[in-house]
């Protein structure tokens, strides 16, 4: 099963679920987890392994070749993230405009626009405590995060057979990236905080995952600190709360520390099991 662990906004501790819920569920079956907010990952901060392999990853972009180029102006017409302009008596690409869908390449008469790799970011395979722990992280300067997600999500299929289980800690938000994150996953988890703007973003969250038609159900985080209209709103839209992590101190000095939860905290460790128990039934549900 692939699950990405989502929210409608950063902060509500989606990494702070992904990396315990993970660690939790290796003790059982093998375990995969893929940081893929690409441009702030930071679950390999709790996470301290033995690095297995490092890749660098590549985004193709054209190249002007002025020597056979007509400047017939079709690879402007064509394309269209204005990424390829003809000025006077030259071409200018603009890589951080470009989406690599080949248009003014395939479609140039001359042959003038070829497309060339350009390095976007790296990814590396850590090894932990029986966790295998995907790092994905964007170049600085590149501003474009979808391609590295989505050549982060073949790398993981290509490494891993389905029978692994794979968490995904996905981008915050609901733009693009998320988007990218979530569209093939089976099941997504969405975190939230029973507060005003955690409600507000939920219910964003909430449309996304909905109109992307993913099954999905939601992990209150910080229970406790605000009030009780994220578990109304739940109640009324018919979403399944599946766990409730508390508002406590042990747990802002512990995450400050970089330290997993479940293992000093009993409360925890039986949030992340009614989880798993929730995971499972799904799980045997598409079986049957």
């Amino acid at each position: 099963m692939k699950i990405a662990i989502a929210s409608g906004k950063g902060g509500t501790g989606k990494t702070t679920l992904s990396v315990n819920l993970a660690s939790y569920l290796a003790r059982k079956r093998p375990v995969v987890l893929t940081d893929l907010d690409v441009e702030e990952p930071n679950s390999g901060l709790f996470l301290h392994g033995r690095l297995e392999e490092s890749k660098e990853m590549h985004r193709m972009v054209p190249s002007w070749d002025s020597n056979c180029c007509t400047l017939c102006g079709l690879c402007q017409q064509v394309c269209n993230f204005n990424a390829v302009i003809k000025m006077g008596d030259r071409v200018m690409v603009f890589p951080e405009l470009c989406h690599g869908c080949y248009a003014c390449s395939e479609l140039c008469p001359a042959g003038s626009l070829p497309m060339v790799p350009v390095k976007m970011g790296e990814v590396r395979r850590y090894r932990v405590d029986g966790v295998d722990f995907i790092d994905s992280r964007l170049d600085i300067g590149q501003e474009q995060a979808v391609p590295l997600i989505a050549q982060t999500l073949d790398y993981v299929d290509e490494c891993f057979p389905d029978d692994v289980c794979k968490i995904y800690d996905s981008p915050p938000g609901t733009s693009c990236p998320v988007i990218e994150a979530v569209k093939d996953i089976d099941f997504v988890l969405l975190v939230t905080e029973p507060t005003p703007f955690g409600l507000n973003d939920l219910k964003l969250a909430v449309e996304t995952v909905r109109g992307l038609n993913k099954p999905f159900a939601v992990v209150i985080n910080r229970e406790g600190l605000g009030n009780a209209d994220v578990r109304s709103y739940c109640e009324a839209e018919k979403i399944d709360i599946i766990a409730a992590i508390p508002n406590r101190r042990e747990i802002a000095e512990m995450y400050s520390r970089g330290e997993l939860l479940y293992q000093a905290l009993p409360e925890v460790a039986r949030e992340l099991e009614n989880i798993d128990a929730f995971l499972q039934r799904l799980a045997e549900e598409e079986r049957a």
